[in-house]
């Protein structure tokens, strides 16, 4: 037993750490772009806390890469499988899923959108919470080749990591403990995934009820 508690002893925490987490963020972000129900930016965020209070030169570089890979895989796979589903007499579940998860407002608006701007509403889908899905729905209603989507894609997911990626620094920054970090860059994540959200039932709320005498 004696080689077994040299190993432990020798073997970085760190070193076992990058050995877990970055696999697990990869298949995590992975899941989270084909079942939109994941928080990935949360993740983004938690892994680059952990990431900032490492000693390893790379470990920002490598959440960076980890992360939108991942997201840019899954973004491709969800598309292919909802073309699949557009040239289905009886669709797919993957189609109806993204269906399901985009509004007749919302995909009105990404479909103007797309048309007045191209693939650079793609950049913006990815940054704006709850935004990717229904542009995701506008460029398969728009008939879009994977080529196409996957060539404006590649630097949403890019400017998506990037962004997610700061918001984990910011959080570990102001904090000692990893752990403090990872809760600061949670809260910020949700903070910013349910303000817009907030803000439209809010201006909803505010808007005056009117009747046949006019205003209330």
């Amino acid at each position: 037993m004696s080689w077994l508690a040299a190993a432990t002893t020798t073997t970085p925490p760190e070193a076992t750490q990058q050995a877990i987490g970055y696999p697990t963020l990869f298949l995590l972000v992975l899941i989270g772009a084909l079942v939109p129900v994941v928080p990935t930016g949360a993740l983004v965020s938690s892994a680059a806390v952990v990431a900032f209070h490492q000693t390893a030169p790379f470990a920002l570089v490598l959440v960076f890469a980890t992360a939108s890979l991942a997201a840019f895989l899954g973004d491709v796979a969800l598309y292919w499988l909802g073309r699949r589903g557009m040239g289905s007499r009886n669709g797919s579940r993957w189609l109806e899923a993204i269906r399901a998860r985009a509004p007749e407002d919302r995909l009105t608006q990404a479909q103007q959108k797309l048309a007045d701007h191209g693939v650079a509403v793609l950049v913006l889908s990815r940054l704006v919470p709850a935004g990717r899905i229904p542009v995701m729905l506008a460029c398969l209603m728009a008939e879009w080749p994977l080529r196409r989507f996957a060539r404006g894609n590649l630097p949403a997911c890019l400017a998506w990591a990037v962004t997610y990626q700061l918001v984990g620094i910011l959080g570990g920054s102001l904090f000692d403990e990893p752990w403090q970090g990872v809760v600061a860059a949670v809260v910020l994540t949700v903070v910013i995934s349910g303000a817009p959200g907030v803000w439209r039932r809010i201006r909803g709320t505010a808007r005056p009820r009117t009747d046949t005498h006019g205003p209330v």
